[in-house]
């Protein structure tokens, strides 16, 4: 017994010694572990959100709204005021969200690099709620409107340290796409139906005529 113990670990030595450095270290890795490289569990999460439709319809939506409303404001300068080009497209925004009721948005506020990091912070911030508040009067429900988001001067389109009003801009965007919640339906809900149907199938008073009477 001792000596076929010996003779199966001397030729597992030796076959050992004939893999490759690279074949010897996949042999002492753990069963199973180049199934996973670590973007197994991400790709079936997208898969799963592509095959219910929310990361497609999502991404569908974002592209529409960019595409079909201008989905940027720019403000004068130290100023979260709306003029009149903001506040028409604004408009144009407030009347596409209104058509689309399943959609959210997220509203970001910039500023330009003039001023302290803090107070730039804190004027994009005040941009963001001024479109806020102006998309809430025309009818968008602000529950729709998930969060306001300050960027500062930390985000410039135009690379500038001078008073750039291009960077000085608020940019609303589709976050996401909210499913409307199933019907519950129990038996209770299916008692009444049903007897609203049968009540339906009743003939009501003076909607069928009297039949004839033969003279005599």
């Amino acid at each position: 017994m001792r000596a076929r113990l010996v003779f199966l670990t001397l030729g597992t030595v030796l076959a050992l010694s004939g893999c490759s450095p690279q074949q010897r270290d996949e042999f002492d890795r753990p069963a199973g572990e180049t199934l996973d490289d670590g973007s197994f569990g991400k790709a079936t999460t997208t898969n799963r959100m592509m095959m219910t439709a929310d990361r497609a319809m999502a991404i569908d939506m974002t592209r529409r709204f960019a595409a079909e409303v201008p989905n940027t404001v720019t403000f004068a300068f130290d100023s979260a005021v709306l003029d009149r080009t903001a506040q028409s497209a604004l408009d144009r925004q407030a009347g596409w969200i209104l058509r689309h009721p399943f959609v959210v948005f997220r509203v970001y506020g910039h500023a330009d690099k003039v001023g302290s990091d803090a107070y730039n912070k804190a004027l994009g911030l005040r941009r963001a709620e001024a479109v806020i508040g102006y998309l809430a009067r025309r009818g968008v429900s602000r529950a729709r409107l998930q969060a306001v988001v300050s960027h500062g001067e930390t985000r410039p389109l135009v690379p500038s340290a001078g008073p750039e009003r291009q960077n000085r801009r608020t940019v609303t965007e589709v976050s996401g796409v909210i499913r409307p919640r199933p019907m519950a339906i129990d038996g209770k809900y299916m008692e009444r139906s049903y007897k609203a149907y049968l009540d339906s199938a009743q003939p009501k008073p003076g909607l069928i005529p009297e039949p004839l009477q033969a003279e005599e």
